[in-house]
């Protein structure tokens, strides 16, 4: 009986044996499989993730391309910027460093805020910025004493300068950081020294100037501390952007312009559309946006009311004045009209019961085409406007550039106005008066254009009648990459020669002939001279009661109700290469304001021109082409 009960017994404990024995085996078995699935089949994905613990993958920022102008000169590139950084862990008191700090550098209330602010933020070992664009005397006075400034050390960034300042902010804008509304997911945007084009070439060719980001990977221990760098790649720095630009004359330009309130100018090479200055008076320091603008200078500018931040030369709208009468000639002309036709002029026109005066009280007497450009009669365009009506103006204005974009390779520009029949119905609902037709042809009224249309007007009309538009840079962007620019045939506008030798004998007449308005501005040295168009808009209705008390003086006007004052020319006489446009806002009369900056501008162009082909190399190749 006992024995039996010990063989169950040994047969249970055997039997249990077995199962536990079989159950450790199938343990192992998971384990084993686990391992096998862990180390052979993940094996890569998990020593990814551990590299990912151990290698940090940081970018870098890319360095940006330079900006020159057409002889190589500077006018936006890349400087060290010093700045002061302190690491919390280092310093035992970030508070008693900072008052230690503040003796050789000083730190505002609101930067200490935000430096402590910052370092409650972030993990102790990392470095925060103290202070950026640190002059070299503070980086040596901040080295002598680092032995008592613990935690504090000096880093090297990058930061952007424009050499020229003011005098080129306006086309060459600035950079400063990315907004929320600018990232798209690209880690490079997110690089706290990172910067973008935010107005002008900057940003049209932001993406070509920023370059490929270069990488570093630094190993870290397990708190994210980094150890060592491991490998490091530089990336590709930006493309440089050569501009069509002449620094020299933009800079005399700009300080001739700085003589008045507000006005702007530009300079185009007829030839190839060349935009060889281009300033707008007021101006600003971009200097300030690349390094970030206070809050109180920012409202400045925005309350300055002579609109610093706009760039006038393609933004800015105008009524231009007499400088439009040679495209009502041109219509004149093409419709039929002789330019021998004469015009009594006997200082007014009525019109029904209106009466639209010339602005020169006892009138022209009987006058051509090229005598009533020279001397700028309104009662000849008068009935030029009367005889054609808006829709032969607009169509020639048009020809010449006016009334729409012209597609210059900056942001902001504007269309401009020229009115038509159909352009007021649907403006206004309301149909077109003949005596509108008389105030367009002086170009007043509805018509508005840019200064950069009037340039590219006068080119087209001194280059022989070729439709030349304007640019900014020696390259345009194509599929989002930098391309050469084609070289362009201008196509022609239509206009016969014989007719655009008309207008050019009534703009040297402006300059040259005694009865010109602009006679005064006149060079008798026969290889400065030039030739243009006068121009005065008014900015508001002048009465009857007025007129026959006299008109006042400008300068017994407030400003803002004071004309426009306007000029177009071109230089030299014989063989245009230069065309120019300057307006001077609420600046009097065209012919004593606008003319003598735009001879002064001319002059400088024609002068550079000689005194750089004077001290050009005289290589072999050039010297065999002047002999051939």
């Amino acid at each position: 009986m006992n024995r039996d009960r010990d063989a169950a017994r040994s047969k249970l404990f055997t039997r249990r044996l077995a199962l536990l024995a079989g159950g450790k085996m199938a343990l192992f078995g998971v384990l084993i499989g686990r391992m096998y699935y862990l180390q052979v089949v993940e094996a890569d994905k998990y020593r990814t993730m551990a590299d990912d613990n151990r290698i940090n993958l940081r970018l870098l920022a890319p360095p940006r391309g330079r900006i020159v102008d057409r002889y190589g000169r500077v006018v936006a590139e890349n400087q060290l910027n010093y700045r002061v950084v302190v690491v919390a862990e280092q310093t035992g008191s970030v508070a008693a460093t900072l008052d230690a700090l503040s003796e050789i550098v000083p730190i505002s209330e609101t930067e200490r805020r935000r430096i402590l602010r910052e370092v409650s933020r972030k993990r102790r070992f990392l470095p925060v910025t103290v202070k950026d664009n640190l002059a070299w005397d503070d980086v040596s006075r901040i080295a002598v004493n680092s032995p008592d400034l613990p935690g504090v050390s000096i880093d090297v960034g990058s930061t952007r300068l424009y050499p020229f300042g003011d005098t080129t902010s306006h086309l060459i804008g600035y950079v400063a950081p990315p907004a929320e509304s600018d990232l798209t997911g690209d880690p490079l945007l997110e690089l706290p020294d990172f910067r973008i084009g935010r107005n002008g070439i900057e940003r049209v060719y932001d993406l070509a100037l920023r370059g490929r980001a270069g990488n570093t990977q630094i190993e870290v221990n397990a708190l994210g501390r980094p150890i060592r760098e491991l490998a490091r790649n530089e990336g590709e720095p930006g493309h440089d952007i050569v501009l069509t630009l002449d620094a020299t004359l933009q800079e005399f330009t700009a300080k001739r312009l700085a003589q008045e309130e507000s006005a702007a100018a530009v300079v185009m090479d007829v030839t190839n559309g060349d935009v060889l200055a281009m300033v707008s008076h007021p101006s600003y320091d971009p200097h300030e946006f690349a390094r970030g603008i206070s809050g109180p200078a920012w409202r400045a500018l925005l309350a300055n009311s002579k609109a610093p931040l706009t760039n006038k030369a393609i933004s800015g709208q105008y009524a231009p004045g007499s400088t439009y009468k040679m495209m009502v000639a041109l219509a004149a002309m093409e419709s039929g009209v002789s330019p021998d036709f004469r015009v009594n002029c006997p200082g007014h026109m009525e019109l029904g019961d209106n009466k639209f005066h010339c602005w020169k009280r006892g009138g022209h007497g009987p006058l051509d085409m090229v005598e009533a450009l020279s001397q700028s009669c309104d009662v000849y365009f008068y009935e030029m406007g009367r005889r054609i009506g808006p829709e032969r103006m607009a169509e020639m204005a048009r020809r010449f550039g006016l009334g729409s974009t012209l597609s210059i390779d900056l942001p902001g520009e504007r269309g401009g106005i020229i009115p038509t029949r159909a352009w007021k119905q649907a403006r206004t609902g309301k149909g077109w008066a003949t005596g509108e037709s008389l105030v367009a042809s002086i170009g007043q009224g509805y018509v508005l254009t840019t200064p950069l249309q009037l340039a590219t007007m006068t080119a087209r009309l001194v280059n022989g009648g070729f439709a030349v538009t304007p640019h900014l840079t020696r390259d345009i962007v194509q599929e989002r990459r930098l391309a050469e620019r084609p070289q362009g045939n201008f196509p022609p506008i239509g206009v016969p020669q014989a007719n655009l030798a008309v207008m050019l004998r009534g703009m040297r007449a402006v300059i040259n002939d005694p009865r010109g308005t602009a006679f005064r501005q006149r060079i008798v040295d026969q290889n400065w001279t030039f030739g243009g168009k006068t121009g005065t808009s008014q900015v508001r209705r002048i009465t009857e009661e007025e007129r026959r008390v006299g008109l006042r003086k400008p300068d017994q006007v407030p400003w803002r109700e004071r004309d426009h004052a306007l000029f177009v020319g071109y230089a030299p006489l014989e063989s245009p290469r230069y065309a120019i446009s300057v307006i001077v806002e609420h600046g009097g009369g065209g012919s004593s304001v606008a003319a003598p900056i735009a001879k002064e501008v001319l002059s400088e162009a024609m002068r550079l021109e000689r005194e750089r082909e004077r001290t050009r190399p005289q290589g072999p190749a050039r010297i065999a082409e002047r002999s051939g």
